[in-house]
């Protein structure tokens, strides 16, 4: 169906660190992380705090998962429980691709997350040899220097790279593996589509519906019946299903935003809508610094609130405004309509986000010229406590609400990630 001859041909390797979290404590340690028992816990004194990561051996012969609850671990001595160090994992992520560096410019690096990473190698096998050489050069490196062990994908474009890594590499003796357009039909299509980068739960069902269960399933439909069903997204699909990607490995600072949101899991229920306003209050604080420091306002704004086990779901809402914003309390007061609007009185509470997305540059805002003063001296005040807090902390300056039982933001400003660093 296509002329594989017109498509990039580049040498792409897909990183990930194993167990990445419990690898890097390991190393702390002085620990291997092949062998050893190790948890790494957001919190060992609380029976309930999850467990972020377990080192391979432990998942291997215990079963141990990820997400799993402190309390669920097994009572064996061999198992080292430790608390999560935030700070020095994200060191050592920022060694590893110091590491990438010395093989591709740090233009050919793409950080996919604080384990994962694409690194283009193109044109560098006259310095360094071929991409089996590098792959095996750069995984001995970072296991000699940082005690990390590594699985590593090779493609022909990022896709097959994150899919040949995901689905061979990590399970690879040597965990390395490579993937052609040519080892499509016996390597991908016999995968179930939920296997496939970038399908969810949701569209997964979506494409079982129409009798696609497989890769090649998805290969062999009709692209134009998948675009006319699911947009642009359909025809992404098919292309992905037949190895097409055109995306080029660059780093992502420059890229702008297309939406500020900030989630939290409670460490308790919350069943008091006093209490669940003020942690609403607070990421509606954190969401519109984070727009204000990158000059963006927002026009939608979306409040997503998860119920406690026991309670169906919860639910997620988004509401349009006229006038771009990106002041804590016009956000706030549009998640305090939707929030009385659609909670269940009397549900317990565990997890809220907020969002403002449908971004525009905050210069470009145009002001109403009757509440034009009001809402200047409410911008300028939002840009000075930003300032201040740039200087002397996050909480330096705060809401008094914050202080009362049910609050988070003094305890969230001690952690990196969510967790202590």
């Amino acid at each position: 169906m296509f002329d594989y001859s017109q498509m990039p041909q580049r040498s792409i390797l897909m990183l990930d660190a194993k167990s990445f979290y419990a690898s890097a404590h390991c190393s702390l340690l002085g620990l291997d992380p092949l062998t050893a028992y190790l948890a790494v816990v957001g919190d060992p004194e609380r029976s309930g705090s999850i467990v972020l990561a377990a080192s391979a051996a432990l998942k291997r012969d215990f079963g141990v998962k990820n997400v799993s609850r402190f309390f669920e671990l097994p009572q064996d001595p061999r198992i080292q429980v430790v608390k999560a160090r935030m700070s020095k994992y994200l060191e050592i992520s920022l060694e590893l691709t110091k590491i990438l560096g010395r093989f591709s410019p740090f233009d050919s690096i793409l950080q996919y997350s604080v384990d994962e990473a694409w690194i283009d190698i193109t044109g560098t096998e006259k310095l360094f040899g071929d991409k089996w050489f590098v792959a095996r050069k750069i995984k001995q490196t970072i296991w000699e220097e940082l005690r990390i062990p590594v699985a590593i994908g090779i493609g022909p474009n990022m896709l097959l790279a994150k899919v040949c890594l995901d689905l061979d590499a990590k399970k690879a003796p040597e965990g390395i593996a490579e993937w052609t357009f040519e080892d499509l039909p016996s390597r991908l299509w016999p995968h179930p589509v939920k296997d496939m980068w970038g399908i969810g739960s949701r569209m997964e069902r979506n494409l079982n519906r129409m009798g696609i269960r497989t890769v090649g399933q998805l290969a062999g439909f009709e692209s134009a019946l998948l675009e006319k069903r699911f947009g642009i997204m359909g025809v992404q699909m098919y292309n992905h299903a037949w190895g097409i990607d055109f995306s080029r490995v660059q780093p992502n600072y420059n890229q702008t935003h297309k939406s500020y949101g900030n989630g939290i899991t409670l460490l308790r229920d919350y069943v008091l809508p006093s209490e669940i306003k003020i942690v609403i209050r607070e990421l509606c604080d954190e969401v519109t610094s984070r727009a204000r420091k990158d000059r963006m306002a927002g026009r939608t704004i979306s409040l997503g609130i998860g119920y406690s086990n026991g309670y169906e779901g919860g639910f997620s809402r988004s509401l349009s405004i006229d006038t771009p914003t990106n002041l804590e309390d016009e956000v706030y007061n549009v998640c305090l309509q939707l929030f009385n609007t659609h909670y269940t009185l009397g549900t317990e509470v565990r997890n809220i986000y907020v969002a403002l997305s449908n971004l525009t540059p905050d210069q470009e805002v145009q002001l109403d010229m009757f509440s034009f003063k009001t809402r200047e001296k409410k911008r300028n005040l939002a840009f000075a406590v930003d300032q201040i807090r740039d200087v002397f902390g996050s909480t330096s300056i705060i809401k008094a609400s914050s202080l009362v039982e049910g609050g988070i933001a003094l305890e969230r400003s001690a952690k990196i990630g969510g967790h202590y660093g």
